[in-house]
């Protein structure tokens, strides 16, 4: 019996203090049905008073005013000391009774709403009183103390607490209140690293002594890369920026490639451009106007690698691109939107999945990669190339033609596993050689693969994603039929890849930044 009472905890005082005042009614009616008296504040006691329901004001509770514009209410040592004394501890039931405090058994609080407050204003005033003080401050102490005290900090809570009550007649048992204890300090844990992040980005503190991630799940996955691993997917937003409109769930790897998909197109011209990937790296890219073209374009490059592969259009696909899509097996395919005629032709595919990434934008913040307790951080390669990034340095200048496809080919060259080559004709890849630890043997790839597939021999340029070390990579290249080059300046031999580029009559063009993805 003495250990079903300390497990047990009955509640006669509830705190209410809650910025989304949504689903009170059901919440307020099992407390009044439990005979439990409520203390509110500001806002939440006239909605709790507006539902004609009894309610304590604070500041009655506490006999002090609210002061400071009411960023001082709650802050009382009445409010504090009834959450956070140990109901069984006796000197904290003499200072109780010496200072005629009770216990506060219910915590009901949601915070300032300083995420909403972030993507409605860039006024910093504004969101600065959007940074919730009283309310984490109840929480913590309440999470504390959970022995004693149960803690609600969203209103999705409230129908499990309610079943708490009518199951337990107005308790709640141990293991309900360290539940609650545990969610409520990652609560503050997030809305303390939302702010963190917040004001390191206006300080432009991207490296600061102590680093907080945060994220909200957004599922977790049958698996990670192997049936073996475990998995799921964080979003620094509630819901992410793709959404799914048909097909099975997706994968780690189908994430991984999605996202991958995602970063080439993004960096193509507003609605136009097709890329194929597989395994996180594109076998196929075209920015041709025509949309039908731009992926026939692209799955030419390499029809073998596009097969089981993933297509992101950066464009609305209709029914005409629709029908060819279709001729062959896709794990997924992004673009900005289908039409209707198009979705009933690709939804007879019942495995394949569909994504609207008509909202997603890739931002220049920063990249991670956790190995072990370490956390690699980067900011992301986000750079838009103009003409002014680069500088001919061979006597052969090229021509309009050549220079818009040596940006597009060493746009898509960033994005490819390092080492990495790209072939490039008629703005759309022709071969692509990629994740070698030679650059020799990414141009050997890279040719093959134009050999077999493309077979273009004029108009042929290439981009390496980091300089020639020696002569050879760029000599391969000229002798398959490539009269245009663009590469990184920095090895100590670039004389002698300008000088060889000037005896074979070829088009060099060096970039000012490198481009390695590891």
């Amino acid at each position: 019996m003495g250990n079903s009472q300390i497990i047990m905890k009955k509640i006669k005082t509830a705190l209410i203090s809650v910025s989304d005042k949504r689903n009170l009614k059901p919440l307020l009616n099992i407390l009044k049905k439990n005979k439990i008296k409520i203390i509110s504040s500001g806002g939440t006691f006239k909605e709790i008073k507006k539902l004609k329901y009894n309610c304590i004001e604070v500041s009655e509770f506490t006999n002090s005013s609210e002061i400071l514009e009411g960023r001082v209410k709650t802050l009382h040592p009445k409010i504090h000391a009834g959450i956070l004394n140990k109901r069984g501890n006796k000197l904290h039931l003499k200072d109780l009774k010496v200072n005629n405090f009770e216990n506060i058994d219910l915590v009901v609080v949601n915070f300032y709403p300083f995420e909403r407050t972030l993507r409605k204003t860039t006024n910093h005033s504004k969101i600065i009183e959007n940074i919730d003080v009283g309310g984490p401050a109840m929480v913590r102490s309440a999470a504390k103390n959970y022995k004693d005290v149960s803690v609600i900090t969203s209103s999705e809570q409230y129908p499990e607490l309610i079943n708490e009550l009518n199951k337990f007649k107005g308790s709640t048992s141990l293991n309900f209140r360290e539940k609650l204890s545990k969610i409520a300090f990652t609560e503050t844990a997030y809305y303390d690293s939302v702010i963190s992040d917040y004001l390191s980005k206006i300080t432009h503190s991207n490296f600061t002594k102590k680093k907080v991630l945060y994220g909200n799940l957004i599922e977790t996955l049958r698996y990670g890369e192997n049936p073996h691993q475990e998995s799921a997917i964080y979003s620094r937003e509630s819901e992410m920026e793709i959404n799914q409109i048909h097909g099975k769930k997706l994968s780690y790897n189908n994430y991984n490639d999605i996202f991958a998909a995602l970063t080439i197109s993004k960096s193509l011209p507003k609605n136009t451009g097709t890329v194929i990937v597989k395994h996180a790296n594109p076998c196929g890219v075209s920015i041709k106007k025509n949309h039908l073209e731009s992926y026939k374009s692209a799955f030419a490059c390499d029809p073998v690698s596009a097969f089981g592969g993933i297509v992101s259009c950066n464009f609305k696909i209709t029914k005409v691109l629709a029908l060819e899509l279709s001729k062959i097996f896709l794990e997924v395919i992004i673009a900005n939107n289908f039409d209707i005629k198009a979705l009933k032709i690709l939804k007879k595919k019942k495995n394949l999945r569909l994504i609207d990434a008509s909202n997603y934008k890739v931002n220049d913040g920063l990249k991670y990669l956790s190995v072990n307790n370490e956390i690699l951080i980067q900011s992301e390669d986000t750079k838009k190339f103009t003409f002014k990034d680069f500088k001919i340095v061979s006597k052969r200048k090229p021509t309009s033609k050549e220079i818009k496809n040596l940006i597009f080919a060493f746009n898509v060259c960033r994005y490819v596993k390092s080492n990495a080559i790209v072939l490039a004709a008629n703005e759309t890849t022709a071969g692509i050689g990629s994740g070698q630890p030679s650059r020799l043997d990414s141009c050997k790839i890279a040719i093959d693969k134009m050999k077999k597939f493309t077979n273009i021999n004029e108009n042929l340029v290439a981009a390496s994603d980091a300089f020639f070390p020696f002569v050879d990579g760029i000599e391969k290249l000229v002798q398959s039929g490539v009269q245009a080059v663009i590469q990184p300046s920095g090895s100590m031999r670039d004389k002698e890849i300008i000088k060889f580029a000037n005896e074979t009559d070829t088009v060099l063009v060096f970039s000012r930044t490198r481009h390695f993805r590891h």
